[in-house]
């Protein structure tokens, strides 16, 4: 899906010159779209979703800045960039408190529009992931980590597994490699973590997989051997047992509904 940037400005000149400058810049990578006021950006905004807003700040019926404080109206509220014609102070302190990204002057420099929009879709990004990651974390999993004892045997164990999901990981590997008995270290590792095993394991894999598949195309066959399967038909069962879907409407699913896939 492409990200969109919205372009508001009540000035026809400007609103074009923005267009033709970001149509050329960003070569189709971008979904560029327009808006001659900000009632007509709510309006679109309704029904619509926009990554960056770039809004002018004296605009007829609606300001800029108005605009940007009912944009919190939104499920998904897009960054900001404000423009103005006027160096004043006080609108750059508000637009800070709103959160925008930038704030330009006009006449705008076209450098200084492409550096601004570009940190602004770097912030898009970097939310994007941390939407995936909030989506995929596995809580349980998590808690368990958080939660285990200073047992340095354990310690290590969790640091092994978090860094080898790639590969097959049985508990007398495991406990071969802490110098351990495997049934003692099944005890120790249930008592200190509060999940067995296999299940740690068997959920870093999959809060893995769930991360993959959102956050890249990569195919089936590849997401499983990246998570430490050696077929994609016993790691889509697995997954399947996990999170009651099939991985492949798993990614299709949460990407439509809550965009999370990073292009």
């Amino acid at each position: 899906m492409l990200k969109t940037i919205l372009i508001v400005d009540d000035e026809p000149r400007t609103r074009d010159g923005i267009r033709k400058v970001l149509d050329i810049w960003s070569g189709g990578k971008y979904r560029i779209e327009t808006a001659a006021n900000g009632i007509v950006a709510l309006e679109w905004l309704e029904h619509n979703d926009a990554h960056l807003l770039i809004s002018d700040i004296r605009m007829p019926e609606l300001t800029g800045l108005e605009l940007v404080e009912r944009l919190d109206m939104f499920k998904n509220r897009p960054n900001v960039i404000l423009v103005s014609g006027y160096s004043d102070f006080s609108y750059a302190q508000q637009a800070l408190r709103f959160g925008v990204v930038d704030y330009l002057l006009k006449p705008i420099d076209k450098a200084s529009l492409i550096q601004a929009i570009e940190k602004a879709m770097l912030r898009v990004e970097e939310q994007a992931r941390y939407k995936v990651m909030a989506e995929v974390v596995d809580t349980k999993r998590l808690e368990a980590s958080q939660h285990s004892s200073q047992n340095p045997h354990i310690n290590a164990a969790l640091t092994y597994i978090h860094e080898h999901l790639s590969e097959q990981i049985t508990m007398k590997e495991m406990s071969d490699y802490l110098h351990m008995n495997a049934s003692y270290f099944s005890v120790l590792f249930k008592e200190q973590v509060g999940l067995t095993f296999s299940d740690y394991v068997t959920r870093g894999r999959m809060q893995l997989a769930k991360e993959l598949l959102l956050t890249t195309n990569d195919s089936m066959a590849d997401i499983a051997e990246q998570v430490g399967y050696q077929t994609d038909k016993y790691f889509g069962k697995v997954f399947r047992t996990v999170a009651g879907i099939s991985p492949a409407q798993y990614r299709k699913e949460k990407s439509i509904h809550n965009d999370t896939t990073i292009q």
